[in-house]
């Protein structure tokens, strides 16, 4: 096994790849010398390499001659998120949620600047209201868009918020959302009227993944029926939505 990996070596990727782990691991940016020697190397035998992962938006050079990291690898990371196996774990809930709280609910993601909708159900009556599948919604003006920032990372989330900035219809962020956001942080759900649609209320819980990352949104667009005093009220539809949020983040390797 060692002679093969020995064989196949690309020793420049593994010059640049160690770079990136090391900035990575540094609390601030370092200098090429320091990076240098604690990788080993000389700082001539790493000067070429610093200067490509510049030029291609890896790393930043400050003013201070020192480098650290972009937030071009999220970013990649961003475009190909695993939704396959998260729709396929979202869906047996998000049913028995529709079912029990008889209204529709959609499970969104962040992708490139605005929040993706990946799945959805319809409520059980014909009575429903619906985001369809592919929709694109912006991070200021819904639930799923609040849940999303609320429990990013502060660096994740000024990723967000730089990236949606560019041309979407609510790019601008509205007064007082850091309150907003660390509220629904705090309370662990977002509740609040539609901004598009009147007479609806947004209902989102955040699904996470291990260490506590924001994988999704699931979303309750919450209709009050006035012919009928039967079905669940927000404050119950709130709690099965809630433990929906927590059984789908511990299927996806969060504590929920």
């Amino acid at each position: 096994m060692a002679e093969e990996e020995g064989r196949y070596r690309a020793p420049a990727l593994d010059k640049g790849l160690d770079i990136l782990e090391r900035l990575a691991a540094a609390e601030e940016g370092l200098s090429q010398a320091e990076i240098a020697k604690s990788l080993g190397r000389s700082a001539n035998e790493i000067y070429r390499m610093l200067d490509r992962l510049v030029r291609r938006g890896y790393v930043l050079r400050t003013a201070g001659d020192r480098y650290e990291l972009t937030l071009k690898l999220f970013a990649l990371g961003q475009r190909h998120p695993p939704t396959r196996r998260l729709v396929g774990q979202a869906m047996p809930l998000m049913r028995a949620f529709a079912k029990a709280a008889e209204q529709a609910c959609h499970l969104a993601v962040y992708d490139r600047g605005r929040v993706v909708v990946i799945a959805q159900i319809d409520a059980p009556s014909y009575f429903t209201y619906t985001m369809r599948v592919g929709a694109q919604l912006g991070l200021y003006s819904t639930g799923s868009g609040h849940v999303l920032l609320a429990f990013a990372p502060p660096a994740e989330r000024a990723f967000m918020e730089a990236e949606h900035e560019d041309g979407f219809e609510d790019a601008a962020p509205p007064e007082g959302l850091a309150k907003r956001l660390a509220e629904v942080r705090a309370r662990g759900y977002e509740l609040m009227p539609s901004a598009q649609v009147e007479g609806v209320q947004n209902i989102s819980v955040p699904v996470l993944g291990p260490e506590g990352t924001v994988l999704a949104a699931l979303t309750c667009p919450y209709m009050r029926r006035i012919d009928r005093d039967d079905r669940p009220d927000p404050r119950r539809t709130l709690a099965l939505l809630v433990e929906a949020g927590r059984d789908l983040s511990r299927l996806s390797g969060g504590t929920g």
